[in-house]
């Protein structure tokens, strides 16, 4: 692994991770029984600034909506709908839009972060109300609502981001409606939960008019994305990784696999943001922290097998992009996404990045995703390079 970028990586993730630090309680009531995925449980007005107090002249609310786990249990997600105050009469586009990794506390959400001005990647998403989208923001299962955050299961991320979609539709202040256009758009984290919701779309949400998924940074094989990071700066990924797919499937106990050392560290893990995350999991290995590496196993393997991206093709173009030189999801492993898609007759348009490393790919590129989706809303037909 070439890791001579990683100390300015390093220095913008931690920036970066000054999007919450100040812990906020988030509780969701429990998902009643007679809601459907999508519905609104809960809302209450909020507000979006990407810098602290920078107006952006728009409305928000922070939303508690039905949803499904990933071994198809009803659950309660949390996330934030934003939609700008631009005088517009009538429909408009919304994106539903996932962020990249900011760690498993609950002050770490985005919801939590848009009031303080503190969020990752509200900037990029200012780029999107600027040109008139509504935008729906999910937390993520477990992040601002009780329980551990399932951090890349891959289908719990995707039915969130859809149900996010959902609910901004049927929040009557938000002012959509059944027909509104929908842009799905993620990187890193967001990539694979994008990528997740490309592919699920036609099977659990076919009433939402998906015209498109922007999604990069795509970690589509969890498996070489662990053994590409274990030991180095980026490690604290895998520890996270494991904490997330130990709360969607309690049955892998994770505990019984960590020595002192490693619950020591999963247990500061399981309150940090991406930032702290990074640093405390950094060039730490498997076998240091585990009795017996659960990586190994079979049960482990089939879990992380699962939430692998390219085995169905999304039913809506998709534009895809990652970095040649991204020093923390292998660029092959983004390339074989595209090449399944492709295999599967999916409509990609797929771009190299040939300069930059995986934080800089996701803020030199939203521009031109965002141009793609533009393009998709005004009904200009998706050209794909496979």
């Amino acid at each position: 692994m070439h890791v001579r970028t990683s100390a300015r990586a390093l220095a913008v993730v931690a920036a970066l991770g000054l999007s919450a630090v100040t812990p906020v309680t988030a509780q969701a009531a429990p998902a009643p029984d007679t809601a459907a995925p999508g519905d609104v449980v809960s809302s209450a007005p909020s507000s979006f600034h990407p810098l602290p107090g920078q107006p952006t002249h728009t409305k928000a609310w922070k939303i508690n909506y039905r949803s499904t786990t990933a071994t198809g249990e009803p659950n309660t997600v949390s996330g934030t709908v934003i939609v700008p105050q631009d005088g517009r009469k009538g429909p408009r586009p919304l994106i539903t839009y996932a962020v990249g990794t900011i760690g498993m506390g609950d002050h770490c959400a985005p919801s939590a972060g848009f009031p303080r001005g503190t969020t990752l990647e509200a900037n990029l998403i200012q780029q999107l109300t600027l040109r008139g989208w509504a935008v729906a923001v999910t937390d993520y299962e477990g992040l601002g609502t009780p329980g551990d955050h399932t951090y890349t299961v891959g289908r719990a991320e995707g039915q969130a981001m859809l149900d996010a979609a959902r609910a901004a539709i049927r929040l009557p202040e938000a002012g959509l409606g059944e027909d509104t256009p929908v842009g799905v758009m993620g990187y890193s984290q967001g990539g694979q939960a994008a990528s997740w919701a490309a592919e699920l779309h036609g099977s659990y949400a076919p009433d939402l008019k998906v015209k498109g998924t922007a999604t990069g940074g795509v970690p589509g094989d969890l498996m070489k994305v662990a053994d590409f990071n274990d030991g180095s700066y980026g490690s604290g990924l895998i520890f996270m990784a494991a904490i997330g797919q130990n709360a969607a499937f309690p049955e892998l106990n994770l505990e019984s696999y960590l020595n002192p050392a490693g619950k020591k560290l999963l247990g500061a893990l399981r309150n940090s943001c991406v930032a702290d995350g990074a640093v405390l999991g950094a060039f730490k290995k498997i076998d240091d922290m585990t009795v017996k590496n659960p990586l190994d196993q079979p049960d482990w393997q089939q879990r992380l097998r699962e939430s692998q991206v390219g085995t169905r093709a999304p039913d809506a173009p998709v534009y895809q992009y990652h970095v040649l030189a991204d020093e923390l999801i292998p660029y092959g492993v983004g390339k074989q996404v595209r090449k399944d898609w492709c295999a599967k007759g999916a409509n990609v348009e797929w771009h190299t990045v040939p300069l930059g490393e995986h934080v800089s790919g996701v803020i030199t590129q939203s521009p031109l995703a965002a141009n793609w989706l533009a393009d998709r809303f005004a009904g200009k037909p998706a050209r794909g390079n496979c």
